[in-house]
């Protein structure tokens, strides 16, 4: 184990036994805001030093298993004992790194997820609606809520655009290597020729933030416009000036929402996008300046980029940025994404692995 990883072991270690004194004290609960921030920093703490203190057991076995070899009586059991220390070492060593990982604040909370078309035209519309599909079959699966927050349907069916809100834990931390652009290959139903059309996407996952600690708005900065609802939505929606369109002046950011009759409901949830496609903008530039230092999944926050070719009549499913090719394109599209999320997941982790050797080399 590096020097540097064992001292910042060492130094939780020392913080946990600190904290275990502070929470014993007959005084601990005087101050609930504290007790509860000591609370969970030590629950946080309790499976990193649990695990350096397992591995310290397997290094006193090893010790003991190589002092063991100096008896030629014992030597084959001896070398049995130090290799078995050795390779639970490893192992733990490897789940000590990922444990230090810096987590993403983000990671457990609720995401919008905007969807919009490209090109291809009508044809890039209806896998606008593929995409939505493939969305809310994924998290039906995982047993999230999903809400349209707003719609521009495509003439021939499908979306121009469409943002959701999805509501459930950790559903920011599966969905967010999905931004980017995604392009689809398939011979369109209009396509009286059998002829292959390529068109495309881009998708922008944004952890929904928190109104009053990530993003600050200042009134002043706002145009809000109300005006009538268009499309479907029954009599009542048309009557009213019930939809809401914000825009921010500073950024020329615009949001509009018309998908409920209440106007209160619909600027309430304008005010959510914005202040998440805000928060996501700081996040992005932020990563631009971090990515320019080594690659990364999210590192770029380009949408433009082609992240994933869904192509129909081979019936294949391609993430470029890990060279993954999935001949499964009906489930995925059904929502299986589990075995691209989770080879994602780990293809970050890997980067950041690699990056916390190299902050410690």
């Amino acid at each position: 184990m590096k020097a540097s990883l064992r001292s910042k072991l060492e130094t939780l270690t020392r913080r946990m036994d600190e904290l275990n004194a502070m929470l014993s004290s007959e005084d601990a609960t005087r101050d609930l805001d504290r007790y509860r921030a000591l609370t969970k920093e030590y629950s946080d703490l309790g499976p990193v030093v649990a695990r350096y203190r397992e591995f310290q057991g397997a290094e006193g076995d090893l010790a003991a298993a190589q002092e063991m070899g100096s008896d030629p009586a014992m030597k084959a059991y001896a070398e049995e004992e130090v290799a078995a220390a050795r390779l639970r070492m490893a192992g733990l060593e490897a789940d000590l790194q990922k444990l230090l990982l810096p987590a993403d604040p983000n990671d457990e909370r609720n995401v919008f997820v905007e969807i919009r078309a490209g090109t291809g035209g009508d044809e890039s519309a209806l896998f606008g609606g593929s995409l939505f599909r493939m969305y809310t079959r994924f998290a039906e699966r995982a047993g999230w809520q999903v809400e349209i927050v707003s719609e521009s349907q495509g003439e021939m069916g499908g979306y121009k655009e469409v943002i959701v809100r999805i509501v459930g834990k950790g559903a920011y931390s599966r969905l967010k290597f999905e931004s980017g652009g995604h392009r689809v290959q398939r011979v369109p139903e209009t396509e009286a020729q059998g002829r292959i059309h390529t068109s495309a996407c881009t998708i922008a996952v944004m952890p929904e933030a928190d109104p009053v600690a990530d993003v600050s708005i200042n009134p002043a900065d706002l145009r809000i416009d109300t005006f009538r609802a268009s499309g479907a939505g029954g009599q009542h929606i048309n009557k009213t000036d019930s939809a809401v369109r914000i825009t921010h002046l500073p950024s020329g950011l615009v949001v509009e929402c018309q998908d409920d009759r209440s106007q209160h409901r619909n600027r309430a949830s304008a005010m959510a996008v914005l202040a998440s496609r805000l928060a996501d903008k700081e996040r992005r530039e932020r990563q631009q300046k971090e990515a320019s230092m080594r690659k990364s999944l999210i590192g770029s926050g380009d949408r433009s980029e082609r992240i994933r070719t869904y192509n129909f009549p081979q019936g294949r499913v391609t993430d470029h940025r890990i060279n993954l090719t999935l001949y499964k394109i009906d489930a995925i599209m059904d929502g299986d994404l589990t075995e691209l999320t989770d080879a994602l997941a780990q293809e970050f982790q890997a980067e950041q692995l690699a990056a916390l050797s190299g902050d410690e080399a």
